[in-house]
């Protein structure tokens, strides 16, 4: 079988065969890289994806911006400028955010967020939400770790109530308290007499 037979010459027969074998190998190699690849295609287009299947996969990286300030990183003082008020003068608060946390974080401390509470006794005297409007109702703030910002708020010594009816009183004189209220934390109150 491996001697040729036949009136050709042997070189001849040879040839033939070593064309035959490479014709099978390339058939075979054919059919291994088209399996794949057609495969592939149909489960493109049998999942919609076109292409999918052979594109590389990419992530996106989206910068993560600061934090809003939990409560329990947020330090509230409220001071009063005077311990007591004679008729005339109106009292001034000072308002101190400070972010106790080891990172930047974000709160808003506007008028719709925050809240100031003058009470006397167990009675409701002001707040500064109930009138609150405006650019005033949002004050967005990066708080930078231990950098305390401060602003004032002055109470006009008159009561106030929710939706902000006109004609109210004046405040009595007496001994009042007041509480900053901001992100579900409070301050200590402050304590002050209106002469």
């Amino acid at each position: 079988m491996l001697r040729p037979a036949g009136s050709l010459p042997a070189r001849v027969y040879w040839v033939r065969r070593l064309v035959v074998l490479a014709a099978v190998v390339a058939v075979v190699l054919v059919v291994v890289w088209a399996v794949p690849f057609v495969a592939g295609k149909v489960g493109d287009v049998l999942s919609g994806t076109k292409g999918a299947a052979s594109a590389p996969a990419t992530t996106s990286t989206t910068a993560v911006g600061p934090q809003p300030c939990a409560g329990d990183v947020l330090g509230l003082t409220l001071a009063a400028d005077a311990a007591s008020y004679p008729a005339s003068a109106l009292p001034t608060l000072t308002v101190t955010l400070v972010n106790k946390g080891p990172a930047s974080c974000v709160v808003d401390a506007g008028e719709a967020q925050r809240e100031i509470v003058i009470m006397s006794g167990t009675d409701r005297i002001w707040s500064s939400r109930d009138c609150a409007a405006g650019a005033a109702l949002t004050r967005e703030l990066l708080l930078a770790p231990g950098t305390p910002d401060a602003t004032t708020v002055q109470w006009q010594r008159t009561r106030s109530a929710a939706g902000c009816p006109g004609g109210q009183p004046a405040a009595l004189k007496g001994t009042y308290s007041a509480t900053l209220m901001l992100a579900g934390v409070s301050s200590p109150p402050v304590v002050f007499v209106l002469g």
